[in-house]
């Protein structure tokens, strides 16, 4: 019903830049919480950056004054503005969609949680 899919990912050097981007798919009224997540070595996610409808944000303390998040409502599409990049920064990125409205034949609308891109690899060389 609902797809997201990541782009932007690659190999950059170190103090280099990449903008990830998320585009939503599906028949989608509305998304309340977009975020971006990274896998650890242990495969565990750790959040990276979050923004609400209204556009408050939040980071995590080890990217805070080098990536912004930002959202597009009319494409449906979050971004991930990566600056000054570190190796540590190496990861797969994932993007996520929380609270989404979503058109329902029988309903009119209903919300659904907790959705997940495929991820896309950021590696930064030193």
């Amino acid at each position: 019903q609902v797809q997201l899919v990541e782009s932007g990912g690659g190999l950059v050097q170190a103090g280099g830049s990449l903008r990830l981007s998320c585009a939503a798919s599906g028949s989608i009224l509305s998304i309340n919480n977009m975020g971006w997540y990274r896998e650890t070595s242990g495969n565990r996610r750790e959040l990276v950056a979050g923004i609400t409808t209204g556009g408050r944000t939040n980071y995590d303390d080890s990217v805070k004054g080098r990536f912004i998040i930002s959202r597009d409502d009319a494409k449906k599409t979050a971004y991930l503005k990566m600056n000054s990049l570190k190796p540590e920064n190496t990861a797969v990125y994932y993007c996520t969609a929380d609270r989404i409205l979503i058109r329902d034949q029988a309903m009119g609308a209903k919300e659904l949680f907790d959705y997940w891109g495929q991820g896309t690899q950021v590696t930064v060389s030193s």
